[in-house]
């Protein structure tokens, strides 16, 4: 089972990454002491603070020839993790 999914790449993420904060989409079942540790063993820094966030999916509705489909789009879970003084995550140094 792998915690962290994907990094958060946003306008509002990009400009935590400045003050040291980044952010991931991980999984509902991860606990912050879970999502500490698979960030400082993936990523090799160490981290102070882990924030997390449940996000409810959005609701949303389409027109179609056989009515109306309505639904929510998958919900998930975000963790702002803050890094220690000093320390830097590169996402873009593979690109």
């Amino acid at each position: 089972m792998s915690i962290l999914s994907s990094p958060l790449v946003t306008e509002k993420v990009s400009a935590l990454n400045e003050k040291g904060k980044y952010g991931f989409i991980v999984d509902a079942s991860a606990n912050k002491v879970e999502i500490k540790s698979a960030v400082e063993k993936m990523y090799g820094v160490n981290v102070a603070r882990v924030n997390t966030i449940n996000v409810l999916g959005k609701f949303k509705s389409r027109f179609t020839k056989s009515g109306v489909l309505s639904g929510r789009k998958a919900s998930y879970k975000k963790a702002i993790v803050t890094l220690a003084e000093g320390e830097v995550i590169d996402f873009y140094s593979n690109v």
